[in-house]
């Protein structure tokens, strides 16, 4: 296969995983599979969260279509596809875990309106401790906070953290 369209592969594979993330995000993580994502919208006792189980399992297909491409012959297209989920995850784990959330401590300030907007949108989902009520589901694309802030209002604040300052839901993470 040629290095383009294996590149292509890659790229759309990390792009497609926006809208996958988002998925699990909203439906799964925000339904059914509350009982281990709750874990994550309560303040963390320890440096692991039942939460944290979602990352293993959204790297199992990463790591079958990288032995199947790399050692099964299923040919580069497998490699490619799951570099593009790797990819994905290694994004995520940056942003999510260690710009957000701050799990590995670091000085890092969103300057860029991007990354801002990014970071206080998460930051605006973390804001309801429960299921139902809360917004912005995606990673690297979310609405405006002003948007969001409206969302929020408009459900009547359900499962809106207790303020816990004059700053609250901008330093719930």
């Amino acid at each position: 296969m040629p290095p383009v369209a294996l590149l292509l592969i890659f790229f759309a594979t990390l792009a497609a995983m926006e809208g996958f993330a988002y998925v699990m995000h909203r439906w799964v993580m925000h339904g059914p599979g509350w009982f281990l994502h709750a874990s994550h919208h309560r303040p963390r006792k320890g440096n692991w969260e039942a939460n944290d189980l979602y990352f293993v399992i959204f790297a199992l297909p990463s790591i079958l279509l990288l032995l199947g491409g790399v050692q099964w012959g299923w040919g580069g297209w497998a490699t490619a596809m799951g570099a593009g989920i790797a990819g994905y995850g290694a994004i995520y784990l940056g942003f999510h875990d260690i710009i957000v959330h701050q799990r590995i401590r670091n000085r890092y300030v969103a300057r860029s309106r991007y990354m801002k907007r990014i970071v206080q949108a998460h930051r605006l989902h973390h804001a309801v401790e429960t299921k139902e009520g809360t917004v912005s589901f995606g990673f690297l694309v979310a609405p405006h906070p002003t948007d969001l802030k409206r969302q929020l209002a408009e459900n009547g604040r359900a499962g809106v953290r207790a303020a816990r300052g004059a700053n609250s839901v901008a330093a719930d993470g």
